[in-house]
């Protein structure tokens, strides 16, 4: 199985997949690989690029909301999925204002947030999700929802995930999947703890995972991955954490490693 990020991975600039890899995937796919994408997006804003890989043909799955919800593209069914309770939402809006950072949901396929958050827009270009202005956020949010994002200036949300990771780590997964995306899940629900039920269910070892990714939310799954890769474009952390440093996004990145450590066994 090789377990992919989407943007700054997968996708170059433009977020779209390279002819390269996409056929250099298709091909691994072709000869028996499990191909996964896992991102902080919503299911919803991985369809089109998963079938663009033919994953359903081939029944392979997405991980998507880091790791809240993993889906087979095969039947369409839900195999997992963790939400955060509704006392939860509440609370975190509390700190977002105390902490003065913008903060957004999703219900159902709509991205759900406050006036004036210019940061929501970016969400919204990226995943191809509406958009819903309300004036009450606590009230919008009509179901528990997977993830919550505060969304702000990234050298704000440096700050505040070192904050928040300390004093809220015994209640949520607290990661940044951008420099303006702090992301909350339930606590314990990684892109890696993911992986871990997925492959437990198709009898694969943790040797035979590769997952490759760039930023903080695909840190736990590379370092749970048999072979754990940063791209090129990957913050030196991140890099400094894996095994092996692909290319870039722009240069093939993800090709590369099919070609390095599957095609070449």
């Amino acid at each position: 199985m090789i377990v992919l990020d989407l943007d700054d991975t997968l996708l170059m600039e433009d977020h779209t997949i390279s002819p390269l890899t996409k056929r250099t995937l298709i091909k691994a796919q072709e000869e028996g690989i499990y191909v996964v994408l896992a991102s902080g997006r919503p299911t919803y804003a991985m369809r089109e690029l998963a079938n663009e890989l033919e994953l359903h043909q081939f029944g392979s799955y997405i991980v998507s909301f880091n790791g809240g919800k993993v889906t087979n593209c095969k039947t369409n069914a839900t195999i997992f999925s963790s939400t955060v309770r509704s006392k939860d939402v509440k609370d975190l809006y509390d700190i977002s204002k105390k902490e003065s950072v913008h903060i957004h949901t999703y219900v159902g396929d709509v991205i759900v947030t406050e006036k004036n958050n210019p940061y929501t827009t970016i969400e919204a270009d990226i995943t191809g999700l509406p958009v819903i202005e309300v004036e009450d956020f606590v009230a919008a949010v009509t179901e528990e929802p997977v993830k919550i994002l505060m969304v702000e200036d990234p050298e704000i949300l440096k700050s505040l995930e070192r904050k928040l990771q300390r004093t809220l780590s015994d209640r949520f997964s607290v990661v940044r999947s951008k420099p303006y995306f702090l992301e909350f899940t339930e606590k314990g629900v990684t892109k890696g703890t993911s992986l871990d039920f997925l492959i437990k269910q198709l009898d694969i070892k943790r040797e035979e995972v590769i997952a490759v990714g760039d930023s903080y939310n695909d840190q736990a799954m590379i370092e749970f991955a048999g072979l754990g890769v940063a791209m090129g474009n990957a913050p030196e952390d991140i890099k400094e954490i894996a095994d092996f440093v692909t290319l870039s996004n722009m240069e093939d990145g993800v090709a590369h490693v099919v070609e390095q450590f599957i095609f070449k066994k």
